[in-house]
């Protein structure tokens, strides 16, 4: 049973990444690789629903290799650039500055509770003894 369902996940790999543009589509509208397992499941792989998902054409593939070379001559790695922009097209700007915002009046309040601690307590104008009410 479990090696049968290793062979099913197997193929199910090999049809994603037979299928790029079916992961951008997942990876951009947030839905669940459970999800897109059950309907392959259903419909199979050979279903007319994923003909619009199937590998870019060979002109797009071969200027994919010139953006390989290119990387390679430039000494970045491609797999890292493509992460840094799948992250920069997911990022909420909104939601990213409420929380500079949070994080910025957080480090102001933690100054403020240094600097309370930091400066040396206030010099009481004591000379009296502590127990100066003893005397006459």
């Amino acid at each position: 049973m479990a090696e049968e369902s290793n062979v099913e996940l197997k193929r199910f790999k090999s049809f994603i990444n037979s299928h790029p543009k079916l992961v951008r589509k997942i990876r951009k509208d947030g839905k669940s690789w459970q999800e897109i397992y059950e309907q392959w499941v259903l419909l199979g792989e050979d279903d007319i629903h994923w003909e619009q998902y199937k590998e870019e054409t060979d002109e797009k593939s071969k200027s994919g290799e010139e953006k390989k070379q290119t990387f390679s001559k430039l000494d970045l790695k491609p797999d890292f650039v493509k992460q840094i922009l799948k992250y920069t097209e997911t990022v909420d700007v909104n939601k990213l500055q409420e929380q500079v915002q949070q994080l910025s009046n957080t480090i102001a309040t933690v100054q403020e509770i240094v600097d309370i601690y930091k400066k040396p307590p206030a010099q009481e104008n004591r000379t009296r003894q502590p127990f100066d009410w003893f005397r006459d």
